[in-house]
């Protein structure tokens, strides 16, 4: 196999995922990690037997081709404008920018040089999400008429090391958790055509439960409760919640509705889980998941995607388009609130590929 040399710059708390799944891949060629923060990057390269290299170093080589960005998001446009500058294709955690306005000059940027942009999450393409869009395509639930898709929570300072990035420009609820959403609801249903919705900020600070910064107070930048309502291109009409201010709740969080039945599609931001559908008439019954990649984390999928689609010179379906009209579509819920008028999307997408056979040689990945 003519593998694909990979870059890696960030190592912060989401790096270990990739690094583990990035094992399953045999077209992935670490060739280093890198972080600002040299003793980050040293402990990730000895803890998964990688090199570790300078940001600069990882530009520089010529076996480099996609530079996997794992920087926090207000840097993402920055370091990905960085590598397509070095001749690199780019892959972004999400979301792949902080505003829509960077993030559309960086698929400019991309277009002008011939080089591809990426950009998590990569879930929608897991075994449960594709079952689930596999059932939409044979219309077992009819036209398509709505759905409801909620993550709410108390706040990631429960649990997360460094929380603070959350709560600044760049972070809140809908562009750390909306990208899983709507990317699994566009995967599911196609793009948006307008957004409604309301956004509010509850408390100016927030307290932090976690180590090792327990006790810390951290102001509050950014909305952190966003609701509204999605109108997609083919007429169907989504509720959305996006918290880090309920305490609890019972929504199950992503559901489609039909005409004709009622599907329940797993967490989107996992891999896996179980799909039930609901036939009108009936009762909700556990559907089988047909697809791959059902049975773990598999968090670089698209980066192994988007490898193969440089090797056979066809669309990757996390993809820039993609992850532009979803950064969009995040952004409209603020704008909707600020001027209390429905806002009409500009970009379009194609609903990517769907994903009914394993990328690594026809079989499930172990």
């Amino acid at each position: 196999m003519d593998k694909v040399g990979i870059g890696i710059i960030g190592c912060g708390n989401i790096s270990g995922a990739y690094l583990t799944a990035m094992a399953s891949f045999p077209i992935l060629d670490i060739r280093g990690v890198a972080d600002l923060n040299r003793e980050l990057a040293e402990a990730k390269a000895a803890e998964f037997n990688v090199p570790v290299k300078s940001v600069e170093e990882l530009f520089a080589d010529p076996k480099v081709e996609i530079i996997v960005n794992l920087t926090i998001p207000k840097a993402h446009v920055a370091v990905a404008m960085q590598a397509l500058e070095a001749g690199k294709h780019t892959y972004s955690e999400k979301p792949l920018g902080i505003n829509f306005v960077e993030g559309k000059k960086l698929a400019e940027a991309a277009r002008a040089r011939n080089l591809r942009i990426g950009a998590a999450p990569d879930t929608f393409l897991g075994g449960g999400h594709q079952t689930a869009r596999a059932l939409i395509d044979q219309g077992v639930i009819g036209q398509p008429v709505g759905g409801s898709a909620s993550f709410m929570c108390p706040g990631h300072e429960r649990w997360h090391p460094n929380p603070a990035f959350y709560y600044e420009v760049g972070g809140g609820p809908m562009l750390d958790m909306g990208p899983y959403y709507i990317t699994d609801l566009v995967n599911l249903l196609g793009p948006v055509a307008q957004v409604a919705g309301f956004a509010t900020t509850p408390r100016a600070e927030r307290l932090i439960t976690s180590e090792p910064r327990n006790g810390e107070r951290i102001p509050v930048h950014v909305p952190t409760h966003v609701a509204g309502m999605m109108a997609f291109a083919n007429g169907a009409v989504v509720q959305i919640a996006m918290s880090f201010d309920v305490a609890g709740h019972k929504h199950v969080p992503l559901e489609v509705y039909g005409t004709e039945g009622t599907l329940l599609v797993p967490d989107p931001n996992k891999f896996a889980g179980p799909v039930e559908y609901l036939k009108k008439g009936g009762a909700f019954e556990d559907q089988p998941v047909t697809a791959p990649y059902a049975d773990g984390n598999y968090r670089s999928l698209g980066v192994a995607d988007m490898a193969h689609a440089i090797r056979s010179n066809r669309p990757h379906r996390a993809n820039g388009d993609l992850a532009l009209h979803v950064l969009e579509v995040m952004e409209a819920f603020h704008t909707a609130s600020e001027t209390g008028r429905t806002v009409t999307i500009t970009t379009a997408t194609e609903r990517p590929a769907p994903l009914s056979q394993s990328i690594v040689d026809g079989r499930l990945a172990k």
